[in-house]
């Protein structure tokens, strides 16, 4: 393959920057928020923050099922846009709200009930850091409260994904940020108890988050209902939930694996964290300063990842199968390019961080070797996310669960589980082979690609839809 095939003109990189720049803004502006307030909480103590970090990694299950059930529907959704078809669009939105509802109802029902069992599979004693029954106690008060927060945050996630299949980002972008600015400010007030208010610690960061999610779900509600020039697919959107059969079973077919996937990889990566909670609260603190600002660099390849999605879907369902081609190889490097550069930001600052943190020397010490292991893994898995999202955008979903779900149960738990219970082995070698392993994805990610199996339209192509 010639270098001169992966560049391309100035013309692709301001289409892609376009549609990718406004979905970095708003998850990079999510994801500083996240920081600053894991900072606020940090601030406090260690077992705050651990119990806060537990907590959301039950939470980032929820999340991700979201996710995943709304990215069946999504490749429909860009590939209807890619057509034209508002009534296509309008359908396919209507079962978002349907997965939607089922999530939410599901999520609510476990970690309303199980919390507690859920919480200890992460406390163990295995360093000197650290109270677990008071790591429980934050933990569990900070589930319950942001159980009120699901169902806004898994409809903004409806909207917000409909209007960037159909190229408008922009819109989401605003109202994140006024989502996070509230959060911020309430996150100052109710967590440190300033102006007069309670000093509430992490139920303060919680209640915060809910009513930041609140107001984003309000102002992108508001701002698609009321500019139905803009968005004509959402016009009668809810006179019925009623989603066609044959789409919805297409949906289903395509859709399912996705969301199985989205369900059984957040479900594996909170195992590998609970592998690694073996060696003590200090890890899990270290863990949640390491994933708290690596966060914050991923946005670039995950931003670039579903831009591949929109972009290569909107070409296949526009029958441009040799543009859709040559686009996505070119998408791939330049997120691969992005990240070799941005891998070496997060090296260079990796010492610096986590003394920003209330924390001990221990837990400094492990969440800036971390944050290096993580900053040398950048630029592999980019290439893996835009792999992933490559075969997504042809409706590979079979493919992409095996890529992806099948990775982490099959290679990395199995391993992390083995180090982690019948090894002495200290916790940053233990990090650093589950890290590198995603080097197998790389491989089975560049010949799932190569086969060009994914080059296919799957929308339907009768005018009922």
């Amino acid at each position: 393959m010639k270098l001169r095939s992966l560049i391309g003109s100035k013309a692709f990189y301001r289409m892609v920057l376009a549609i990718a720049v406004p979905v970095m803004i708003q998850n990079g502006i999510t994801q500083f928020v996240g920081v600053l307030d894991n900072l606020m909480v940090g601030r406090l103590g260690t077992e705050q923050m651990s119990g806060v970090a537990i907590a959301n990694q039950l939470i980032f299950i929820f999340n991700l099922c979201i996710f995943g059930g709304l990215s069946g529907a999504g490749i429909f959704g860009a590939q209807f846009a890619g057509k034209r078809d508002v009534d296509g669009i309008r359908n396919v939105f209507r079962f978002k709200l349907i997965v939607c509802s089922i999530v939410c109802a599901i999520c609510i029902l476990v970690l309303g009930f199980w919390n507690e069992p859920l919480i200890n599979l992460f406390l163990h004693e295995g360093s000197a850091e650290g109270d677990l029954a008071l790591t429980l106690a934050y933990g569990r008060e900070y589930i319950q409260i942001m159980l009120f927060g699901l169902i806004p945050y898994a409809l903004f996630q409806a909207y917000s994904s409909t209007l960037r299949e159909t190229g408008e980002t922009v819109r989401p972008m605003i109202a994140s940020i006024a989502a996070v600015v509230t959060n911020l400010i309430l996150n100052y007030l109710l967590i440190f108890g300033k102006f007069g208010m309670p000093a509430m610690g992490p139920a303060g960061a919680a209640i915060a988050t809910v009513i930041s999610r609140f107001v984003e779900l309000g102002l992108i509600m508001y701002w698609s209902h009321a500019h139905p020039e803009r968005t004509p697919f959402f016009l009668g959107a809810y006179r019925t939930l009623r989603v066609p059969r044959e789409l919805a079973l297409h949906i289903l077919q395509k859709g399912m694996p996705l969301l199985l996937n989205e369900a059984c990889w957040s479900l594996g990566m909170s195992l590998l964290n609970q592998c690694y909670s073996m060696r003590g609260l200090a890890v899990i603190a270290a863990v949640n300063i390491s994933s708290t600002v690596s966060n914050l660099f991923n946005i670039s390849f995950q931003a670039l990842g579903s831009s591949i999605g929109i972009v290569v879907g909107n070409l296949l369902g526009a029958g441009k199968a040799d543009e859709a081609r040559d686009t996505d190889r070119k998408m791939i490097a330049f997120s691969v390019a992005t990240c070799f550069l941005l891998g070496g930001l997060l090296a260079a600052v990796s010492g610096a961080i986590p003394n920003l943190y209330n924390t001990t020397a221990e837990v400094k010490a492990l969440a800036t070797a971390f944050l290096l292991i993580t900053a040398g893994s950048m630029p592999f898995h980019a290439f893996s996310h835009a792999c992933y999202f490559t075969l997504r955008s042809g409706g590979q979903t079979k493919i992409t669960m095996l890529f992806d779900s099948g990775y982490v149960w099959l290679i990395c738990i199995p391993t992390a589980f083995v180090l982690s219970r019948f090894t002495d082995m200290p916790i940053v070698p233990m990090f650093f082979i589950c890290t590198a392993l995603e080097i197998v994805k790389c491989i089975a990610g560049y010949l799932f690609v190569k086969s060009g199996k994914w080059v296919r339209t799957i929308v339907p192509s009768g005018e009922n839809i």
